[in-house]
């Protein structure tokens, strides 16, 4: 009978493209390991808190408990990238943790944990181009708990601000460039000067004027009588 519910302490059919070992090899190792890879962990979690949780399948009574936990970390920053890998003393209280572990929460995201066929000195430094977890260097979503936008994206923006500057500063000096907000429009070399184009007054307005004048005088003198 086809079993129903698959089995929580079975390893994922990852592969580490760097492991020189084929698929039979691979199996047995897995079969006898004592490390677990955890991903998907926050770039916030520390160490203590991983340590705080996955003793909790460890087995002190019987010779085991946790050996050693190596946190991922950044190749260029050498800051947490949101892995790490958690080895025991025996292959039983791996398996505990595959089982009970893995899918549950810490610090609020659901991590993985998957059976890993031994730390070798290198493989905490991330893979992706930027220094991080290649899953970051292509993520597009927002997470806050892994350094927000993936790296290619923040990298595009990154280069849409170039430009934008780029446009405002041509648009600053190139000809007939305007000044910055406040100040008055720039007139262009060699343009010629403004004219006042106010009309002047012709005799006749003179006249008109000064007739005006005289009346409203007569007029102010009549109403004072």
């Amino acid at each position: 009978m086809a079993h129903v519910v698959q089995p929580l302490d079975q390893p994922s059919n990852y592969k580490d493209s760097q492991a020189r070992v084929d698929r039979q090899k691979q199996n047995e190792l897995l079969a006898k390991s004592t490390t677990l890879y955890i991903g998907n962990l926050s770039f916030y979690t520390t160490e203590e808190q991983i340590y705080e949780l996955f003793s909790k399948c460890a087995s002190p009574e019987e010779g085991g408990g946790i050996k050693r936990i190596i946190m991922g970390l950044d190749r260029n920053t050498r800051t947490p990238c949101g892995f790490c890998f958690v080895e025991y003393y025996t292959p039983a209280e791996a398996l505990a943790s595959l089982r009970y572990v893995s899918g549950t929460k810490l610090d609020e995201r659901i991590i993985r944990c998957d059976l890993d066929l031994g730390y070798r000195e290198g493989r905490q430094f991330g893979r992706g181009k930027s220094g991080g977890q290649v899953r970051d260097e292509h993520r597009t979503d927002y997470d806050p708990g892994r350094g927000g936008w993936g790296a290619q994206a923040q990298r595009m923006e990154i280069e849409r601000r170039r430009e934008v500057e780029e446009r405002y500063a041509d648009a600053q000096e190139g000809p007939g460039a305007v000044a910055g907000g406040g100040e008055d429009w720039k007139q262009p070399e060699g343009a010629p000067e403004k004219q006042d184009l106010k009309r002047g007054r012709s005799p006749e307005d003179e006249a008109e004027s000064e007739r005006m004048g005289a009346r409203a005088r007569l007029e102010d003198d009549t109403e004072r009588m």
